[in-house]
């Protein structure tokens, strides 16, 4: 199995202001992963420092075993790698085909509507909104935009950062499942979600982090079901 994603005691944070301490972490080729941990503890600053959105300060980051530590976003890219922020991920002011147009401005015209094509297949929702702008869709169909729109440019590895948030149960539930689903066309996922239970039940391992660093990591059914973890990071087990 390939290693896709290969952290070793990674530093970064935003400027001089140090957020990341000495992260370990790695992704295998498949594999749905899904970091964990209170709000404030660095786990959006980690995928943004992959992505070279953050200061990357010091440590490795190998993808398929090339390092690309401290790589423009743009490099990234063209490697096979794309991210889904958490907020100001669509234009709201274009279409919803303009925004998908916009994920692949520089593919020819024919392989980019494919592509369009296909995303539209994985999200029936926005088949009938195709031409209203996104600002007129909700929270959850944003968020099919956004993942569709990074889907244009054909990754091997998406980064997601809480893509359930602020949603519905029904659109959280949607969502995820949806993600899941893209392991199925050869796409590696390591994404940061605060419904951790939710986004835990579909993956393969767990990270938890806590003031920057990783206090654990495992199994996720392992760490679904670890009374002493639950307590800590998951709520209560009655939840």
């Amino acid at each position: 199995m390939n290693r896709v994603l290969d952290i070793k005691n990674l530093e970064g944070g935003y400027g001089s202001v140090q957020i990341l301490y000495g992260i370990d972490m790695y992704v295998d080729e498949g594999e749905f992963v899904t970091i964990i941990g209170p709000n404030g503890c660095g786990k959006s600053t980690l995928i943004k420092t992959i992505f070279g959105s953050a200061t990357f300060y010091s440590g490795g980051v190998e993808y398929l075993e090339q390092d690309v530590s401290g790589w423009r976003t743009d490099r990234l890219v063209n490697l096979g790698i794309a991210y889904v922020p958490q907020v100001d991920n669509v234009f709201p002011s274009l279409s919803v085909l303009e925004n998908l147009q916009m994920g692949g401005n520089s593919i020819p015209r024919l392989l980019l509507n494919e592509r369009i094509e296909r995303s539209l297949e994985m999200f029936p929702d926005l088949r009938n909104r195709e031409y209203d702008l996104a600002a007129s869709l909700s929270g959850g169909e944003r968020q099919m935009l956004a993942i569709s729109r990074a889907l244009i440019s054909d990754p091997k590895f998406l980064l997601l950062d809480e893509p359930t948030a602020a949603l519905s149960p029904l659109y959280q539930q949607q969502i995820i499942e949806s993600i899941d689903s893209l392991r199925e066309v050869g796409i590696t996922i390591l994404i940061v979600e605060q419904n951790a239970r939710l986004s835990l039940a579909r993956s393969d391992r767990g990270y938890i982090m806590s003031n920057g660093k990783v206090v654990h990591s495992g199994d996720a059914n392992h760490i679904l079901t670890d009374p002493e973890i639950g307590e800590y990071f998951l709520g209560s087990t009655g939840h």
